[in-house]
């Protein structure tokens, strides 16, 4: 039978890519129906499984780690593409695998959502999960983020591999606990850089121990509600860390970790954090240092994470925000850069977005600093011009353009830095709407890439 439903799969990618078409998902969702929705279970995969979760930043963090198993001489299979559910890892490995179902590698490397982890990883075996955040996001379809950390808990209480953790999440930290048995739980920290806070500023998730239920004491605040945390009555968040990122300064951008120096190539502490995931990953597999420092030292991001463009002699950086802490984080970087700067934002509620756009109110627009206009565009250009409003900003200084390249028109008719910030469906037409002003008015993409 598995046989046969390799065959079928491999026929549907056959035809899909003969008429050019994506063969990233549907391949898998024919066979989650044939297979009794176990797709990944007809495979048969012998080398170590490295999987990378959490809300925000899973992408980038992937993509290191594949680095630097590639960079090592290692034959991969990665996910680049994002299909990061069952039927999407089920399509990749139809890509990857002979006829009896047997997939040749030297790791597998995947990015995978939240809520599939104990989905996929039930039917693969599984030698190491990164966990890098939990935040509330996509509601509609996630649910509130308790119900989606039970699951993974629930997945993590068999789990007797490698699980790295992001210590200074206690929503990530608590599953070190979910298997007292396994003894290759480690975890990730960082201490305070220059903006880190004595109080917290943002939405945060993290306020009460999950195991006693008392408020958990912060020493440091780096963003929402991570930072240096601890438990007074039962003790949670003491661990030993693994890996902890030091010496962190933006500016340069420079850190340091087991004595040894990075040089990331994006300053945020968002950054931070996941490049000392991907640290850790390396020290994990002894990859060799050298390529570690090259991984980090130079991977970038585009497709609007992140992204620069050169709006004439307008710098422009572009970043996906689909949840509140995805927007704050643009808002530190933001507030962070001296001068005076201004911000577009486009919101859009198409059904990839998530019908729902209340999450915008967890936003903390109040801590502007030298932002002297907004812009507003998507489909919701009003809401969030409302939103910031009642934030107490200006709203002489708000300008609502619902169409995308009148947006980026009204943006661009001033000089000085920009930013802009878009929600999942908007990052590509946002993209689009920059490289046409790029194209009639001059300027370049990707300035720093």
């Amino acid at each position: 039978m598995k046989r046969l439903l390799i065959i079928i799969g491999k026929i549907i990618v056959k035809v899909l890519r003969l008429f050019r078409r994506n063969a990233g998902n549907l391949p898998g969702i024919v066979l989650w129906h044939l297979s009794g929705h176990k797709c990944c279970s007809i495979f048969r995969v012998d080398c170590p499984i490295i999987a990378v979760t959490g809300t925000n930043g899973k992408t980038s963090v992937t993509n290191c780690i594949a680095q630097l198993f590639e960079q090592s001489g290692k034959n991969i299979i990665i996910n680049r593409e994002g299909n990061n559910l069952d039927t999407g890892i089920c399509s990749l490995l139809l890509r990857h695998c002979n006829m009896s179902g047997r997939v040749n590698a030297d790791y597998l490397i995947l990015e995978t959502d939240e809520s599939h982890v104990p989905v996929v990883y039930s039917q693969l075996k599984l030698d190491t999960l990164v966990v890098l955040n939990f935040f509330r996001d996509q509601l509609d379809r996630n649910g509130e983020m308790e119900t989606l950390i039970q699951k993974i808990n629930g997945f993590c209480k068999s789990f007797d591999g490698n699980l790295i953790l992001n210590g200074d999440d206690p929503n990530t930290a608590r599953l070190g606990r979910a298997n007292p048995e396994n003894k290759n739980v480690k975890y990730f920290h960082a201490e305070p850089y220059a903006f880190a806070t004595d109080k917290i500023f943002e939405a945060s998730e993290g306020r009460f121990c999950p195991f006693c239920g008392e408020p958990l004491v912060y020493d440091y605040y780096q963003y929402s509600h991570i930072g240096k945390f601890s438990c007074k009555k039962c003790g949670f968040g003491d661990y030993e860390p693994y890996i902890t990122a030091t010496d962190i300064d933006l500016e340069k951008p420079v850190f340091m970790a087991d004595g040894h120096k990075y040089t990331p190539k994006l300053n945020s502490i968002y950054n931070i954090y996941n490049m000392t995931a991907v640290a850790a990953a390396a020290k994990l597999y002894s990859i060799e240092q050298s390529v570690t420092d090259k991984v980090i030292s130079t991977y970038t991001v585009n497709n609007g994470r992140m992204e620069t463009f050169m709006l004439g002699d307008r710098k422009t950086t572009l970043n996906l925000a689909k949840n509140p802490v995805g927007a704050n984080m643009t808002l530190r970087v933001m507030n962070e850069m001296q001068g005076e700067k201004e911000l577009l934002f486009v919101l859009n509620d198409n059904v990839a977005d998530g019908l729902d756009v209340s999450w915008i109110w967890d936003i903390n627009f109040s801590v502007f600093e030298r932002v002297t206009r907004v812009v507003t565009s998507g489909t919701r250009a009003h809401d969030i011009a409302v939103r910031i409003k009642c934030s107490g900003y200006d709203a002489s200084k708000i300008v609502v353009c619902p169409d995308l390249d009148e947006a980026v028109e009204e943006l661009a008719k001033t000089s000085g830095r920009k930013f802009v910030i878009a929600n999942y469906t908007a990052v590509q037409p946002t993209r689009g709407a920059l490289n046409r002003y790029i194209a009639k008015h001059g300027g370049k993409q990707n300035e720093n890439n």
